[in-house]
């Protein structure tokens, strides 16, 4: 019997096989395992902002459900959505950090924003074959093995420049790096995070173009890299990066510091013939002058200190 709208209270409820709409109760904090497994009619799913997990298994197989909102949710288990070949619209909140074995895996999910995001394991998202676009925030930590192969249409990812991101698997008795193999439209890396800011704060236009034009590099290899290769030229990128950043944010740091110096001297060159000038000319008669203490004295009230200080923790890079 068909059932049009279900609220789920959790406990040892168990939902209708023949339900259309569920409300998830304000009480449910956890979709437990297999909650609404093979609910071949769920058209859709109202969550709350407080649910905080859904366990494994529990939408597995709802080939009729096309769009759901996950803002609260801190972790996704394996096969959580699994064969969900119509969950088009996910909507992830800036919670979630954690996405399990084949979550989502054979979900026509068009793009992905996942601010949060600290792992994504086995197989998450591997045959998402809509998928184009994925963005990930600067707190991810971890990608495994097979997260997304074969989705054939994804064009652009954005990823933090963090080495060690892609976890090393076993696939056909072999150890490779195979996240992103097999994406064949797969032609536009982004970095996301701090690294576009340090770039653009850098004092010479030339360390901008070189970090730039490495960054780039990638991308224009990309679309001649062969599909089981793309992985590694994008892990492999990365800590050249990374060194490469490191390199110029050093030098930055201390041309900063000769410039900052220059200033304080000339600052306090200004302000010591000032004030030597004046006293040449107010104390002409006066027998001995005690330099050093006079030269001491000028320096504190010349202002540079207060320049220094305030001026260059601003513009050094972290």
């Amino acid at each position: 019997m068909m059932i049009d709208v279900f609220v789920y209270t959790g406990g040892e409820q168990e939902a209708p096989r023949m339900v259309r709409h569920i409300i998830i109760d304000r009480s449910v904090k956890i979709i437990p395992a297999r909650a609404f497994q093979y609910r071949f009619q769920l058209l859709s799913v109202e969550m709350h902002e407080d649910v905080e997990k859904i366990e494994e298994f529990g939408f597995d197989n709802c080939h009729s459900l096309t769009g759901i909102k996950l803002l609260g949710v801190r972790e996704v288990e394996q096969f959580a959505f699994f064969s969900c070949d119509r969950l088009c619209e996910v909507e992830f909140g800036d919670k979630l950090e954690i996405i399990g074995r084949n979550a989502f895996s054979g979900c026509p999910i068009r793009s992905m924003k996942l601010p949060s995001i600290r792992t994504i394991e086995h197989g998450a998202f591997n045959n998402c074959l809509q998928l184009t676009e994925v963005e990930f925030g600067s707190y991810l930590e971890r990608i495994v093995y097979d997260s997304f192969i074969h989705c054939h249409n994804l064009r652009r990812i954005a990823i933090p420049l963090k080495d060690s991101i892609f976890s090393l698997g076993t696939t056909t008795g072999q150890q490779q790096y195979n996240h992103f193999n097999h994406c064949d439209n797969l032609i536009t890396v982004d970095l996301v995070g701090g690294v576009n800011k340090t770039i653009s704060s850098l004092l010479l236009q030339s360390w901008k173009d070189d970090l730039n034009a490495e960054i780039g590099f990638v991308n224009e290899l990309l679309p001649n890299t062969h599909v089981s290769e793309k992985t590694d030229l994008i892990r492999q990128s990365i800590p050249f990066v990374i060194q490469r950043t490191e390199h110029y944010k050093a030098e930055h740091n201390k041309l900063l510091k000769e410039h900052m110096t220059l200033l304080e001297l000339g600052i306090w060159k200004a302000k010591l013939d000032e004030k030597e000038e004046e006293f040449l000319e107010g104390r002409a008669k006066r027998a001995e002058v005690d330099v050093e203490s006079m030269r001491k004295e000028k320096r504190i009230k010349s202002g540079a200190s207060i320049v220094i200080k305030n001026f260059l923790p601003f513009l050094k890079l972290g």
